[in-house]
């Protein structure tokens, strides 16, 4: 796991920096994706609900539209999908606990499960690897934006 300041991002993940999310690949064209920890940073550090739109399972939702919702003190806003893809399921643990976003962002406050329906098309737009990260850290630097 690489620490870019103060944020712990495994190498290992796409991330979608606009948003501050990642997606896992879980096998064939399933991913599992939630909040990097800058994303529980900028919304104050504290969750106070993930909405995961009932609507949404199961059905496909583009690249950038919403799938989810998050609140905080500071912020009320959507989640996008980083991928267009078919929502499988929702994070059922977050009704109870939201915090798990936060606090376990890359286990157990995972959000979503989509299956990718443009993969080839859409991966080129996310960002990986050693390579992807030091991107990243040129965004949050231009930013300054940090998990301190």
């Amino acid at each position: 796991m690489a620490i870019i300041r103060g944020c712990n991002l495994p190498e290992d993940l796409y991330y979608y920096p606009e948003k501050h999310l990642w997606l896992k690949p879980l096998g064939g064209n399933l991913f599992r994706l939630g909040l990097t920890p800058i994303a529980g940073q900028l919304a104050g550090g504290k969750l106070n609900a993930v909405t995961i739109r009932a609507k949404n399972i199961g059905t496909e939702v583009a690249q950038g539209k919403s799938l989810a919702t998050l609140e905080s003190a500071k912020f009320v806003g959507p989640v996008p999908a980083p991928i267009s893809g078919i929502v499988k399921r929702g994070n059922e643990q977050l009704a109870a606990n939201p915090d798990l976003v936060i606090s376990d962002p890359y286990g157990e406050g995972w959000i979503a499960e989509i299956e990718a329906t443009k993969w080839e098309e859409e991966k080129a737009s996310l960002l990986t690897g050693p390579e992807g990260l030091a991107a990243y850290q040129q965004k949050l630097e231009a930013a300054n934006i940090s998990c301190h």
